[in-house]
């Protein structure tokens, strides 16, 4: 195994990881400006009321791109598991 296929593994590794933690995290992202605007505006200052919010918002996201993710997710492995013979060279 050479640096430069580690590194090109690794980068591939965090590309999928990334990929697979966007939508979750977008939402969560969403969910929280959302509920900050609404304390803005109605001058509600409770810190814990943007946990709630967010978890629901994440697990919605979850559900909702469960099957792409799991779709992203058996590529990369498969990718592995197939290119093993070729890693071990």
């Amino acid at each position: 195994m050479s640096p430069e296929f580690v590194a090109g593994f690794f980068i591939e590794a965090l590309k999928t990881a990334m990929l697979l933690a966007a939508p979750c995290l977008v939402f969560g992202l969403v969910a929280g400006v959302l509920v900050s605007i609404f304390q803005a505006a109605t001058q509600i200052n409770e810190m814990t009321l943007v946990f709630i919010p967010k978890m629901l918002a994440v697990g919605i996201s979850i559900l909702i791109f469960f099957p792409w993710m799991l779709q992203v997710i058996i590529d990369f492995t498969q990718n592995v598991f197939i290119n093993i013979p070729t890693y071990i060279r």
